[in-house]
């Protein structure tokens, strides 16, 4: 998934185009998946627009050439299901953001297992952060371990996913869990990483490069 804007990010290109260690930053996401399985077939939902950087991202991707360039939708669940038009069942899917350079061999082996075993897999962390609830009185605190933050990539068996995506959007739909959820599918944690953020700000950015020029996590 790579059809956002990124406009928190503050730049005139997406941020998963941006440059990170010499190459755009999805291409980190695309090659960790090669990598893993030579035979796995990548679908690149990208915004309108963007068709002059496809040779610039083919050229990053290790010579390795089963890439779907497809233009997204005006929402991530339009999009998704863009993308999931070029999915033949019976398959495992992974739909991952491509604002997540630093997805790990480990946690995609562990995805696709669990997701062959169980239907979903879908990577989640602990909060380290204390909460606080919002309520028309103030707020109160709430307890930490009872939530999950989640990350990508959520991973399904194609038919649970292919069904869920056949209702239409609601505004509740934040991820391809809650699509899954909403249609009566079951949906199943896995530890995820903490090293395996969303470049979502600058300052993520300058992370990303640290952690990959091994000085930091």
């Amino acid at each position: 998934m790579a059809a956002g804007l990124g406009q928190r990010m503050g730049s005139r290109i997406p941020k998963q185009f941006l440059n990170l260690r010499g190459i755009p930053m999805v291409c980190h996401s695309i090659n960790a998946f090669f990598q893993a399985w030579e035979d796995i077939q990548i679908v690149l939902v990208v915004p309108a627009g963007q068709d002059r950087l496809e040779t610039q991202i083919r050229s990053n991707l290790n010579g390795k050439t089963r890439l779907a360039w497809i233009e997204g939708g005006t929402s991530r669940y339009e999009s998704v299901q863009k993308g999931l038009s070029q999915v033949r069942d019976p398959s495992i899917v992974f739909v991952h953001d491509g604002a997540r350079p630093l997805v790990s061999q480990s946690l995609l082996m562990r995805c696709h297992e669990q997701a062959i075993s169980r239907g979903s897999a879908i990577p989640a962390v602990p909060i380290p952060d204390s909460l606080r609830i919002i309520g028309p009185g103030g707020s109160h605190a709430v307890d930490r371990e009872a939530y999950r933050i989640t990350q990508t990539p959520q991973t399904f068996r194609s038919s649970l996913l292919l069904e869920a995506f056949r209702q239409a959007f609601q505004p509740s739909f934040t991820d391809e869990a809650s699509v899954v959820e909403a249609g009566g599918g079951k949906v199943h944690l896995i530890e995820g990483e903490h090293r395996n953020i969303k470049i979502t700000y600058p300052l993520d950015l300058v992370l990303a490069e640290r952690i990959l020029e091994g000085n930091a996590l």
